[in-house]
């Protein structure tokens, strides 16, 4: 449970699947209204593909956490969920648990929380820092949660960012929008896209700086801060993918759209060969270049470019890692490395952080409901 002392200003990114989980589309509905004062997960169910009853769970569970934290207004608490899809929710087992986090609450219970709501996470995912905001410093802190069942192009796992600067809405709005491509919508795993995933970014003013808009002198800071620290966590969310060895920054340069660039670097991040043979550590540039071939993009193949860091594999459409074997191997083995491609098609440019395929992932979701 994480509760403001008011109702913060809020806005959110959910996830674009089309089945979504009951606490996803109550929250989509009382986001509307711009004010959040506490946020309510679970963990173990993700009340999705539950029907009405879903709902109503999710309903009844934020109506009884506002009765217990003495919030007037149902509406301003914000339900989330994690775990098994299409199992009905253990009502009074939730009930008890909504009862025990109110009577947990304190305000050195952040890594509590951490805590409660991992469920395949080797370890808790967060980030502190501090924002220049005039009159009085802001602090923001970021938790997270998730392994698998991560792609872009969505809000991406259960993510929550909490600042005590006073910012107004359509600026706390032009932050998020402008850092999810290069966080949370930039990350892959495994290439699916989950039920519930969430990213609500909560300020509720307590630090009395003067209000934040997206005109003011330090908009520009604070906003880079807020992106800095959810590009450092979505980092952490690849290098703690399920079974995840390396963790490959894909950069995509010199295409002839973003649209482009987008293609070719989802087709290498997703793809199944190309995973496995990082997980390898197999400097082969075969995989990614058909994968490049296939995305879609419109590009000259005799010019197309490949780096592993700064060791040319692929040049002017011609493989050439024999002739650097030793140093592409080397760079291949590490647990981060970049993976670069040149179109020399165009200008534009996009980047994916990836990680491996490895034999622990197959292992871990060949029995996950069983």
């Amino acid at each position: 449970m994480i509760v403001s002392d008011a109702p913060a200003t809020a806005v959110a990114a959910f996830t674009t699947n089309r089945v979504k989980a009951a606490p996803v589309v109550l929250g989509q509905e009382r986001l509307r209204g711009g004010r959040v004062q506490a946020v309510l997960v679970n963990s173990g169910n993700a009340n999705a593909y539950t029907g009405a009853d879903g709902l109503a769970v999710a309903r009844e569970m934020t109506a009884l956490a506002a009765a217990r934290l003495g919030i007037a207004d149902a509406r301003l608490v914000v339900p989330s969920s994690t775990g098994r899809i299409g199992v009905q929710v253990p009502r009074a087992k939730l009930r008890r648990g909504v009862r025990a986090a109110v009577a947990q609450l304190s305000p050195d219970g952040f890594h509590d929380a951490l805590d409660g709501i991992m469920t395949t996470d080797a370890f808790p995912k967060f980030g502190v820092r501090q924002a220049p905001a005039r009159r009085t410093a802001g602090h923001g802190r970021r938790a997270g949660e998730g392994a698998g069942m991560i792609a872009p192009h969505m809000a991406t796992l259960l993510v929550y960012i909490l600042t005590d600067a006073h910012v107004s809405r359509p600026a706390l709005r032009r932050m998020l929008m402008d850092a999810l491509p290069r966080s949370f919508n930039a990350i892959v795993v495994d290439g699916d896209m989950s039920t519930n995933d969430t990213v609500l970014l909560l300020a509720n003013g307590a630090a009395g700086n003067r209000l934040l808009t997206p005109r003011s002198r330090q908009f520009g800071a604070f906003a880079a801060v807020i992106a800095e620290l959810m590009r450092a966590v979505a980092r952490m969310v690849v290098t703690d993918g399920e079974g995840a060895t390396r963790v490959i920054d894909v950069v995509v340069r010199g295409a002839r759209t973003p649209a482009d660039a987008a293609r070719v670097a989802d087709a290498i991040a997703r793809s199944p060969l190309c995973k496995t043979a990082f997980y390898g550590g197999d400097p082969y540039a075969g995989r990614v270049v058909c994968a490049a071939g296939y995305s879609g993009a419109r590009f000259d193949p005799a010019r197309l470019d490949v780096h592993l860091d700064d060791v040319q594999i692929v040049r002017r459409g011609v493989e050439v890692v024999r002739a650097v074997e030793r140093r592409a191997n080397r760079v291949a083995a590490k647990p981060a490395f970049t993976l670069t491609l040149d179109l020399h098609a165009g200008r534009a440019r996009a980047e994916r952080m990836v990680s491996d395929l490895t034999v622990d992932y197959v292992r871990f979701n060949s029995d996950y409901r069983t």
